[in-house]
């Protein structure tokens, strides 16, 4: 997908905060944090939103989801974390590539 950033990001096109990456995902800060904490994890390969998921995506899916603890924990979340995956238009969702967002730790700080 020509046009989408999170592609971009995965191609290396556009610079990321990387926060973790292997073969099949990548998680980054993101640019418009909600909190202290606050990371993406994408799949490399381009799904546009939840709703476009389908049996052969569960164990991507499950990766992605049993990622983000272990990443949390190791960006200072130990005392818990929010999930959140908008789906959709009217879920809130802007960049059409499936994504979870992964925040915690009080209000965000303003990155120079």
């Amino acid at each position: 997908m020509s046009e989408c950033i999170f592609c971009k990001i995965v191609a290396g096109e556009i610079p990321s905060g990387k926060v973790y990456e292997d073969d099949e995902v990548l998680a980054f800060h993101d640019i418009h944090p909600f909190a202290r904490v606050h990371f993406l994890i994408i799949p490399k390969v381009h799904i546009a939103t939840l709703a476009d998921c389908t049996p052969a995506h569960e164990g991507l899916l499950g990766r992605m989801l049993l990622l983000a603890p272990r990443l949390a924990k190791e960006q200072g979340l130990d005392a818990g974390f929010k999930t959140l995956i908008n789906t959709g238009r009217g879920g809130g969702q802007e960049v059409f590539h499936i994504h979870v967002h992964v925040f915690g730790g009080g209000d965000p700080v303003p990155r120079t």
